[in-house]
């Protein structure tokens, strides 16, 4: 079973993240692609991050219909902070017989190096799915003097380049803008029912 691993905040879930983790699932053969909604992570300890819970929902609604989206828990229903090495040891033995693929962008692997025991989390990655924009420069030579044998387990997605955030559809609401063809209808009508971001 080659299962993903598509983490973030989701505040909220979006289209343009729905289009990615498609083609994650799509290019890397996935038979399972696990949401992985974060709580607080290490490097937005500041941000203002809405309740778990709501996001929860969000995400709920967002990838309804689909089996082969799934949301995880895993770094939610223990303390924190969360770093990528425990969520994938604790994946590991939640799924023993099944292949890892960690998806991130192009920045994210970028910062690799800057993990906590970034060699250790390269070894317990099957692989991992790097989703590019234009502008991300993947430079895997550099990379590989720092961490040997990334090379072998990084696996490019190309996906369409859609310029949408949460934080921009969160700054949207607040100021009135139409938001609602960024979103799934469920999504949108829950935003709208509860009064989020205002």
């Amino acid at each position: 079973m080659r299962i993903g691993i598509f983490g973030g905040t989701f505040d909220p879930p979006h289209v343009g993240h729905l289009i990615l983790a498609e083609e994650c699932r799509s290019q890397l053969q996935l038979d399972l692609l696990l949401w992985v909604v974060t709580d607080n992570p290490p490097h937005k300890q500041y941000t203002n991050v809405s309740p778990i819970e709501q996001r929860l929902d969000l995400v709920a609604l967002a990838i309804h219909g689909n089996p082969s989206f799934q949301i995880s828990r895993i770094d939610i229903d223990r303390p924190g902070p969360h770093y990528a090495i425990d969520t994938m040891n604790l994946l590991h033995k939640e799924y023993p017989d099944a292949q890892l693929f960690y998806l991130m962008g192009g920045d994210s692997l970028h910062d690799l190096p800057t993990w906590k025991r970034p060699q250790d989390f390269l070894r317990v990655c099957d692989g991992i799915g790097v989703m590019r924009r234009h502008e991300d420069e993947v430079d895997l030579e550099s990379l590989e003097k720092v961490m040997p044998g990334i090379s072998r387990k990084v696996k490019i997605v190309e996906a369409p380049i859609l310029e949408i955030s949460s934080k921009q559809i969160r700054q949207r609401i607040a100021e009135g803008m139409g938001y609602r063809y960024y979103l799934r209808d469920a999504v949108y009508k829950a935003i709208l029912d509860l009064g989020l971001y205002k």
